[in-house]
């Protein structure tokens, strides 16, 4: 079981988090959250449903993390542990998390991976995405896994893809040239480019690549 508490800042102001693992009395507010992080016309079939929220209770309750601010939940953050060979790093979103029902979880895996971050937009400026980040690698120290992975939409990619290969692109974010509002996210919170894939996922705007980054667990030698 996972529960930590600390203060989030926006501006000047100063509020109490809990971050904890969510159970089934959270499904109806986890499923508001979605609702209003990812309004229309995002597809409502891509929200979370109760049936996905009571597997990742029954295979991998450690990785469903919620994070509440001032008592009321404020976003999630869902994770399974796969068996990732970096040799053979190529899969989709859908095979890796079995579209989002997680049966794909294996105990005995060497990653933890990231399955969904949604963050209510009332409570953004938070940054309450790096809080749950950053409990998820709590998480890959305290099961000593090798990594956190998980594949980041580009979404700034389609505006410059017929002139700037995509492995360019990345570089250019890494450099600071560009900005996206995924992966300079995610770097910001420690992660690093592994690999991009074509075809990890069905989005126009990052012209279906998908980019694999992960934070290494630093107390893991093994590369």
């Amino acid at each position: 079981m996972y529960v930590k508490e600390q203060y989030v800042f926006r501006n000047s102001q100063i509020h109490k988090a809990v971050i904890r693992n969510y159970h089934k009395e959270d499904f109806r507010d986890l499923i508001s959250v979605q609702k209003r992080a990812f309004p229309p016309p995002f597809p409502s079939e891509l929200w979370w449903n109760q049936d996905q929220l009571e597997h990742h209770l029954t295979h991998f309750p450690l990785g469903a993390l919620c994070v509440e601010v001032d008592g009321k939940l404020a976003g999630s953050m869902t994770s399974l542990i796969v068996d990732f060979d970096p040799l053979e790093p190529h899969h989709t979103w859908e095979n890796i998390t079995d579209n989002g029902y997680i049966r794909t979880h294996n105990e005995n895996g060497n990653t933890l991976y990231v399955v969904d971050l949604c963050i209510d937009p009332a409570y953004r400026g938070f940054k309450l995405g790096k809080v749950l980040m950053n409990a998820m690698f709590e998480i890959v120290v305290h099961l000593q896994l090798d990594r956190l992975l998980g594949g980041g939409r580009i979404p700034t990619y389609h505006k410059v893809a017929k002139n700037v290969p995509i492995e360019e692109y990345i570089e250019k974010l890494i450099s600071g040239e560009y900005k996206d509002p995924v992966i300079t996210f995610l770097l910001q919170t420690g992660r690093t480019p592994l690999k991009a894939v074509k075809g990890y996922l069905e989005d126009e705007e990052s012209c279906d690549y998908g980019v694999l980054m992960e934070w290494r667990n630093p107390f893991k030698s093994s590369r």
